[in-house]
């Protein structure tokens, strides 16, 4: 799961993973036992230093390969100060621009659905989308 947390001016942020150097949202995996909401709001504190409030989900998304499921919250900021952690060395706020040239296509589109009114489910291998079926 991941939260799109979304700025004032219309950007979201974005975290450098330490252990791949990669631009994403921030998020992770639920504990046993650990709502969703609760599991959210304790992976973005765990990575930024930010406490979040939940307002929506934006998207559902598959990555292929690994057999996992993401679902993706907007999110605004209630609290707390940016800060990196062992899992973050640094974090941006990103306009959409910004967004598409920085990140891979997989977790960029995580945060462009985020902007949008519409409830998405997709498909990706990993790195890029993948196209629906044909009916």
């Amino acid at each position: 799961m991941a939260a799109a947390i979304i700025d004032p001016d219309g950007r979201a942020l974005a975290v450098r993973r330490r252990d791949n150097g990669h631009w994403e949202p921030p998020g992770g995996v639920l504990e046993l036992g650990e709502t969703i909401e609760d599991g959210l709001c304790r992976e973005v504190a765990e990575e930024t230093g930010l406490a979040v409030g939940i307002d929506r989900l934006t998207g559902v998304y598959k990555n292929m390969t690994a057999g996992v499921v993401a679902l993706v919250f907007r999110c605004r900021v209630i609290g707390g100060a940016l800060q990196t952690s062992d899992e973050t060395t640094a974090f941006r706020w990103m306009t959409p621009a910004e967004i598409r040239g920085d990140m891979t296509e997989a977790y960029a589109v995580r945060l462009l659905d985020a902007l949008d009114d519409e409830l998405p489910v997709r498909a990706h291998d990993g790195v890029v989308l993948v196209p629906p079926r044909a009916a």
